[in-house]
């Protein structure tokens, strides 16, 4: 390993299985829940005595041994810093868990919680199960858009009601397999879409009917290749002024959509890839293609890392930047950007002391680079970002520079949560298939039907 000091955890951050699975779920049981949370009292309305002697619920959705550890640590340097208030902590706490809590309330209900799910913060934020926090930021002089990156800062807020912020984050970028790269006489990973889709067709080596190494796997039912981590190179814009869908209106998505299809047909066609990848290993496990060997090239992101030199494959890992579209090679080094949020109970009775612990663990920055060292995500502040005690593998700074790059995007938070993304999704599979063919139809078909389901929404 090339820096002692950066311990590799295998499966470190597991929290992506959440966000792709709360893509589709998260409009269902759990925003279900969320439609009916009690607003409780505002947070410029907070009354009590943070100075007393308080003990506070957290709940947070880590699981693995490693990661509790993590998050404890954490709560015990909070503890040191902040004698008079104690906190409850409760692991592996799912969203629907969580906001059934925050509909209920109760003394056992949490004061402060963490999610994985950022396509919740519209339906958090809406609802009023969260309170705002700006008048908490406000009170205490910190301005979240100089703290926070970019992205991040955006994702935490909807409306102008910043009810979440920022507790760790993930940043895409392209992993790449350098030994394959040296037998296909490719010199540097690929910057612009062009040239990531030659090397994709120079890196394929087909054997029969199928394939001895893919050069990139480029299916959207692919590992991480989502139409949002491919959108995110393009820069798009969701959503107009108005509030409604500039799917069809937006050159980036349709730019997106056909960079995607272009690399689906010149690597051997959908129904090609899909059979090769249907005996390919699953995300998780130590037979990720990626790590076999069997796909050259992978989108993912930072835990990616950790789990491919656990997995101990017989190459050499390169970590570079997505590629972008050719008409923006200025802004090479961006990338897509998402995270675990914190935030705090409207019903909770004991918010000013919830804030005390928000703040710390979201914003002090050897608290936020300590727990970025043990969980191995990206610091969620610009200043921890920079931090000098960071401790990591050196390919490990791609991430921390997409992370503090302004030209990052992220997916907009929306009322309905994630389901203006599942809807994209679905139309990409259909698309991506043959299914559909006339793009521009079928892109004003999907804007409205988002628009449609955010109305109803409301």
């Amino acid at each position: 390993m090339p820096e002692k000091s950066w311990n590799v955890i295998p499966g470190a951050s597991r929290k992506g299985v959440s966000r792709r699975a709360a893509v589709a779920l998260a409009a269902s049981a759990s925003l279900a829940l969320l439609a009916t949370a009690c607003t409780g009292q505002s947070s410029s309305g907070a009354s009590d005595d943070a100075s007393k002697d308080v003990t506070i619920n957290f709940w947070h959705a880590w699981s693995a041994a490693s990661e509790t550890k993590a998050v404890n640590d954490l709560v015990a340097g909070f503890e040191k810093a902040h004698p008079n208030i104690h906190v409850n902590v409760v692991a592996n706490m799912t969203d629907d868990k969580i906001n059934q809590a925050l509909r209920t309330g109760g003394d056992k209900a949490p004061d402060v919680i963490s999610s994985f799910t950022t396509n919740n913060v519209g339906k958090f934020c809406s609802s009023g199960a969260l309170v705002d926090l700006n008048p908490f930021f406000k009170k205490d002089g910190i301005d979240p858009e100089t703290t926070f990156p970019k992205a991040m800062n955006e994702y935490t807020q909807f409306d102008g009601n910043r009810c979440s912020v920022p507790l760790l984050g993930d940043a895409y970028g392209l992993y790449y397999n350098k030994t394959a790269f040296a037998k296909a006489g490719i010199k540097s990973p690929p910057k612009t879409w062009s040239e990531f889709e030659t090397d994709a067709k120079k890196l394929t080596i087909t054997q029969g009917d199928t394939y001895k190494q893919l050069g990139f796997m480029p299916n959207y039912h692919g590992w991480e290749t989502t139409t949002e981590h491919y959108f995110a190179q393009f820069s798009p814009t969701y959503f107009n002024k108005a509030g409604k869908s500039d799917l069809a209106t937006d050159p980036a998505f349709t730019a997106g959509f056909e960079l995607q299809k272009k690399l689906v047909d010149e690597l051997g066609g959908y129904k090609k890839l899909e059979t090769y990848r249907s005996t390919l290993g699953d995300e998780w496990g130590v037979k990720h293609p990626f790590q076999t060997g069997q796909v050259a090239m992978q989108l993912d992101g930072e835990w990616r890392l950790g789990m491919a030199l656990a997995a101990k494959p017989k190459f050499d890992i390169g970590v570079a930047p997505l590629p972008v579209p050719d008409d923006q090679a200025s802004q090479y080094g961006k990338g897509y950007i998402t995270g675990t949020i914190a935030g705090i109970a409207a019903n909770s009775k004991k918010q000013n002391a919830a804030w005390e612990f928000v703040k710390y663990i979201t914003t002090d920055t050897d608290a936020v680079v300590n727990f970025s060292n043990a969980i191995h995500n990206v610091p969620s502040t610009l200043a921890a970002l920079k931090s000098p005690k960071l401790k990591y593998d050196p390919r490990f700074k791609t991430f921390l520079d997409i992370a503090a790059n302004p030209d990052s995007t992220t997916s907009p938070a929306s009322i309905n949560g994630g389901v203006y993304l599942a809807t994209i999704q679905n139309f990409g599979y259909d698309y991506e298939s043959g299914k559909v063919t006339d793009l521009k139809s079928g892109l004003k078909k999907t804007a409205a039907q988002i628009d449609t389901d955010i109305a109803q929404a409301k």
